[in-house]
């Protein structure tokens, strides 16, 4: 029996041991599908699997409340896969490992699956319930939204009835957030012939690696590493002071993650090897002087490796390096009526060039409509450039605070009473389903909340223990608070 089944509050920690049990990485939700309706029909909960793939439960008001507003608690089902380098594990088929580090439960060299695992067993603290104070409630567990938001962009009109949204999918107790960025996805890609590498080469393989990556929403703004955008600084000087050559180039695996590891192989002439090597070292120095304070484990390693038999012709290399040098990675601007809060960034977040094919994927994000459509555009404009195929895909537009909510005043207060002190109202980079499900149901009362995360999307993903029971306390309290209809 896992360890965390004997934290506080046991309702959570129970469940979201379960949920650790069954694979779910996004794109692979059959199996958290099956295990959400079989938990919703041992609990006596309706439920159902809409079109889009979410799971929708509802739970009638104990006796004496059915007269409250109807309460959406949203979450989304999947997680991010991702996996330090010497992991073995397979999300489709394997559970999370889950320990106590201290103060915090992490993952054995993998995401932990709190986001937004947390919140799915939150809602199913709250199904199962036989004694919470509460009106009538609808859970939505979305299908997909760390791969681009399909389940709440495919969700049905009509199939909700509430008039509260309480998501449950941010990573700081205590803050109550009510309006997020919008995103969209960049990909550029390109064919090319390619051409044989000349028999007298050598190829070295070189990897960057132990970077702290992190979400592209909440933690672009620290000013961490990108491994790709290291590498292209890399190759530029081993092009140009090495005669190198580019045979393949990997790096990053998810759009909204920052990339922590990178690897590339290139070939040069045999008498440039030592050379290489030495500017190799010469580039780790120089980034961990770069990052110096922000980044403490960067590493670049050189490996002889078999001569691979083609090559990126150099005419094409040379664009796709510019193409990529020059692309934006990081904040553009902050919000100039919040400061500190980031307004526009994007993360280049994929690198693929191997076999005749080169495609770079990024995740633009803005609290702008305006902000969102320029860095998109200019993205655009920089792959263009290169001779590359430029698509946009999976926009979402951004959630705009309502400053009159009703349930946000109401939360303060009760935040306020339980623990003494007034919530933080925050409006948060990071993209939300909140603003897509409210182009559904433009009427709904919207305010999200969760437990304290870090390193959401990485291996080092961790919750803090302490705020799960106040994170816990502040939802069954709020509940027992909604107002009448």
């Amino acid at each position: 029996m896992s360890e965390i089944r004997n934290l506080a509050p046991e309702c959570i920690w129970r469940n979201f041991d379960d949920l650790t049990q069954v694979p779910r990485p996004s794109g692979h939700r059959e199996k958290v599908q099956k295990f959400l309706l079989g938990f919703a029909s041992r609990c006596g909960v309706e439920a159902f699997q809409d079109p889009a793939g979410n799971i929708v439960m509802k739970k009638p008001a104990t006796p004496g409340m059915e007269d409250r507003k109807t309460v959406i608690l949203q979450a989304h089902m999947d997680m991010v896969p991702q996996k330090s380098k010497d992991s073995t594990h397979n999300f489709e088929t394997d559970p999370i490992q889950t320990w106590i580090d201290g103060e915090w439960v992490k993952a054995k060299g993998t995401t932990l699956g709190a986001d937004d695992g947390l919140g799915i067993a939150a809602i199913m603290a709250v199904m199962e319930s036989k004694d919470l104070k509460h009106g009538p409630i609808e859970a939505l567990c979305t299908a997909d939204e760390e791969t681009g938001m399909f389940g709440a962009n495919d969700l049905p009109a009509g199939e909700l009835t509430g008039e509260i949204l309480l998501n449950l999918d941010t990573e700081d107790e205590g803050e109550m957030i009510i309006g997020s960025a919008g995103g969209v996805d960049v990909t550029a890609e390109m064919g090319y012939k390619e051409v044989e590498t000349p028999a007298t080469d050598a190829a070295l393989k070189v990897t960057i690696k132990g970077l702290k990556g992190g979400h592209s929403g909440l933690e672009i703004g620290i000013g961490r590493a990108n491994a790709n955008k290291l590498m292209a600084r890399f190759l530029r000087s081993a092009i140009s002071e090495c005669d190198a050559r580019l045979s393949s180039w990997q790096g990053g695996n998810m759009r909204n993650a920052i990339p922590f590891e990178c690897e590339a192989v290139v070939t040069l002439p045999k008498d440039n090897m030592e050379a290489l090597k030495e500017l190799v070292c010469d580039w780790e120095s120089q980034f961990v002087d770069d990052y110096k304070g922000i980044e403490d484990g960067i590493q670049m390693l050189a490996e002889e490796v078999s001569l691979p038999a083609h090559l990126v012709p150099a005419e094409i290399q040379d664009n796709l390096l510019n193409a990529i040098y020059a692309c934006h990675d990081g904040v553009i601007r902050y919000i100039p009526s919040i400061p500190g809060i980031v307004e526009t960034s994007s993360n280049l977040a994929i690198v693929n060039i191997a076999d005749g094919k080169a495609a770079v994927k990024i995740l633009a994000r803005s609290a702008s409509e305006s902000m969102k459509d320029y860095i998109a555009e200019t993205l655009e404009s920089c792959f263009a450039m290169a001779g590359m195929k430029v698509t946009m895909s999976g926009g979402y537009g951004g959630w705009n605070p309502n400053t009159d909510s009703e349930i946000v005043k109401i939360m303060s207060g009760v935040y306020q009473n339980l623990f003494g002190k007034e919530p933080v109202i925050q409006v948060v980079h990071a993209g939300l389903e909140c603003s897509i499900i409210l182009s559904k149901y433009p009427n709904l009362d919207i305010c999200s909340f969760g437990p304290t995360l870090r390193s959401p999307h990485t291996a080092n993903e961790r919750a803090l223990i302490a705020t799960v029971p106040k994170f816990w306390q502040f939802l069954v309290s709020t509940l027992e608070a909604i107002p009448a209809k």
